[in-house]
């Protein structure tokens, strides 16, 4: 499976979370997205999926959780092989991202909303 999506760590339905603008803007400009999170619904019109689902034509993956939470998903974030991992304020961690740079991931400290309006996604 070709290596496209961005996988959004997070994700929510609501409306006043960067998560959700997030999706919405990466929709807008023909991003393909998974939203996986740990609220039920819809998100930019995909589900939101719960706990770690297998995946393997993940691109990048930007976080929307904080660094006290995002142990578990280590392992699981490792192993999607993502081309890249986006640390949105407030999720920078320093020990994820050397987990991914030893494991040959890029990792941004950057804003995904930010990135998309100057057109550095």
């Amino acid at each position: 499976m070709k290596k496209n999506k961005t996988l959004i760590l997070g994700a929510t339905p609501n409306r006043e979370r960067y998560a959700y603008l997030a999706a919405n803007k990466l929709v807008r400009h023909g991003h393909d997205i998974i939203n996986v999170g740990i609220k039920q619904g819809e998100l930019a019109g995909q589900e939101i999926l719960n706990g770690m689902p297998a995946r393997d034509d993940v691109e990048t993956v930007t976080l929307y959780v904080g660094p006290k939470r995002q142990p578990p998903y280590y392992d699981w974030i490792i192993g999607l092989k993502p081309r890249r991992i986006i640390f949105n304020p407030g999720t920078e961690n320093p020990e994820l991202a050397k987990l991914a740079r030893e494991a040959g991931i890029e990792t941004t400290v950057a804003c995904t909303l930010v990135m998309l309006g100057s057109g550095q996604y």
